[in-house]
């Protein structure tokens, strides 16, 4: 595993969401590595950083969530520019919207404008998904589902692992193969697509879904950064320009790297570039 002693990698901005700090299944531990080992100009937390909804239900915080935070708050005092994004599972932040504390700033939405003078709008995208505009308490009954299958997710993993299989993710074979799971994340794909267009952006960069994406739709460029739950995600962009999508679970563990494949969202990835 990568570690604090490796050597920095450099990025101009870099964007994470979905980290769901307050919960069993943040994974904290290989968040801290990626933020030890890389710096950045910008820094995007895209939504969903804590997670009120189960802090609610039952209380749960560790050392490593405190120090995420620290870890994050230390850059800012180093220069880094810090952007934070409230999702749904944080929406009490919201409450904070334009709130500038030195290098920290708290947005409903931003503009990132990229080395090539492309606009792209960054946000974390709940507001795209109806469930949780409109049924708020079918949003928290899943949110409860999904954590049961995490549960169950666990337990199986521990026996793959003992057998030295590669991990294999519930919910990320449940969102390919389930006909309404593929049809809700392309509605959502469209939606954020269609706002994008409308703010005469040509990018989007949300969160939100837990699927990270680098694929171009109807001429607009959608990028989804994914999650520190399971994927373990960050999009970074380049100096030059190029925006790449990091898997530190394929950095740090390579036999880990399979475990998101799907090979009709291969063939899209590959006709749209």
């Amino acid at each position: 595993m990568l570690t604090s002693s490796d050597p920095l990698r450099r990025y101009r901005a870099i964007f994470i969401s979905d980290i769901h700090l307050g919960t069993r299944r943040s994974q904290t531990e290989k968040l801290l590595d990626f933020l030890r080992t890389t710096e950045s100009d910008q820094l995007y937390i895209v939504g969903d950083f804590i997670d009120n909804w189960s802090l609610r239900k039952t209380w749960y915080w560790d050392q490593l969530h405190n120090d995420v935070i620290q870890k994050l708050l230390r850059k800012a005092r180093k220069g880094t520019k810090l952007v934070y994004i409230p999702g749904n599972h944080d929406e009490n932040f919201r409450n904070f919207v334009n709130l500038r504390l030195g290098r920290v700033a708290i947005l409903h939405e931003t503009i990132h404008l990229a080395t090539n003078g492309k606009r792209y709008l960054v946000l974390h995208g709940d507001k795209f998904d109806g469930v949780v505009r409109f049924a708020p308490w079918l949003a928290k009954l899943g949110d409860t589902a999904y954590e049961i299958s995490m549960e169950f997710n666990s337990v199986v993993n521990r026996f793959r692992r003992f057998f030295r299989l590669p991990y294999w993710s519930l919910s990320a074979y449940l969102k390919f193969r389930v006909k309404k799971a593929v049809e809700f994340i392309s509605h959502f794909e469209d939606a954020v697509v269609r706002e994008a267009r409308m703010r005469n952006c040509q990018g989007v960069i949300c969160g939100h879904i837990h699927t990270p994406d680098d694929r171009h739709i109807d001429g607009i460029h959608y990028l989804n950064d994914g999650d520190w739950v399971e994927s373990c995600t960050a999009l970074v962009e380049h100096d030059d320009g190029v925006f790449e999508i990091i898997n530190w679970n394929t950095i740090t563990q390579p036999e880990a790297g399979t475990a998101y494949a799907h090979p009709d969202r291969d063939r899209r990835l590959v006709a749209a570039s």
